[in-house]
């Protein structure tokens, strides 16, 4: 798995793209409205690799819950090669289901809670049944 991004829940979205970009100096780099309902905007800083993600959940969507202080951490992303594979392997290691593995244009996501209560999200390109096959008879 690879390191990609962390996703903050944010309260205002063009209030935080405003400061993340004219404050900070990141700039936008992506950003859409999810299928279940939120909206995403991905920052890059200049000099960083790491990728900031702005989520906002509004009321009535799937992952929309009261802001409280504290809460501002969203999840850490991981980039696999197969994230049902992976799902499997970080809950044998003491993670708990969040969200089970689903396909969503061409990609395959999952949700895990790590030891500590962190979402953390595993997504990939989404892996063929056939491709599965043959990676665990060369694994």
């Amino acid at each position: 798995m690879k390191f990609k991004y962390t996703g903050i829940r944010v309260r205002d979205m063009e209030r935080s793209i405003e400061f993340y970009t004219k404050t900070i100096g990141m700039k936008k780099v992506q950003g859409g409205t999810m299928h279940a309902g939120g909206k995403y905007v991905l920052m890059k800083g200049e000099e960083s690799e790491q990728l900031l993600e702005l989520n906002y959940y509004p009321p009535g969507t799937k992952f929309y819950e009261e802001y409280e202080e504290g809460s501002e951490l969203d999840h850490l992303a991981f980039w696999c090669k197969d994230v049902r594979k992976s799902y499997e392997k970080v809950l044998a290691g003491g993670a708990t289901s969040a969200v089970e593995p689903w396909d969503e244009s061409g990609y395959t996501l999952a949700f895990v809670r790590d030891p500590d209560g962190v979402w953390i999200e595993l997504i990939g390109k989404k892996v063929k049944p056939e491709s599965r096959k043959r990676n665990k008879k060369h694994s």
